[in-house]
């Protein structure tokens, strides 16, 4: 009985000390971005923004395979009224953004289910699939980044990659 209860004492300290470190901080932070275009539509996106660390980008977001566009939940992509991306139409509303990287195209994948973790990626919820090419950077970018313009331009850099694309009012 006595051995028992040291046991259990022993595992509420445990379970004290852990709590007391409180939530883990993230390895890849969360970020968000977000304009109004010049002909006045609205993108948001949220992300995690995964670092290289030494590593090369095919060894974490190999060439063909669906890639969250980020890390951790699945990244948002926002608009509040109609587009088309890159010619094709896309309805005002949330999405989760995937890529297929290619080393020449890659595949942008809007899909219905924006509030996910990202690795739940289920084809049969896409909305959308374009293609665009894929860019080389001139110089390696560590951190995974999002940025917008004004014109509706959307760019992912990541390592040598960057994937553009353009969002127009539908």
């Amino acid at each position: 009985m006595k051995k028992l209860m040291l046991l259990c004492l022993f595992a509420i300290g445990i379970g004290l000390v852990a709590s007391a470190q409180g939530p883990k901080k993230r390895v890849s932070p969360k970020d968000s971005v977000a304009i109004t275009t010049k002909s006045g539509v609205d993108i948001k996106i949220v992300y995690g923004r995964p670092f290289l660390k030494g590593r090369e980008i095919t060894s974490i977001v190999p060439y063909g395979k669906v890639w969250r566009t980020g890390a951790n939940e699945a990244t948002v992509f926002e608009i509040n009224q109609d587009v088309t991306i890159e010619g094709k139409s896309l309805p005002a509303g949330k999405y989760s953004l995937y890529t297929i990287p290619g080393e020449t195209t890659t595949t942008l994948i809007f899909n219905k289910l924006w509030n996910q973790w990202g690795t739940n990626y289920d084809q049969s919820n896409d909305f959308l699939r374009v293609d665009v090419p894929m860019k080389k950077n001139p110089d390696s970018v560590e951190e995974f980044t999002i940025s917008l313009q004004k014109s509706g331009v959307v760019n992912l850099k990541w390592s040598h990659w960057n994937i553009e694309f353009k969002v127009k009012k539908g």
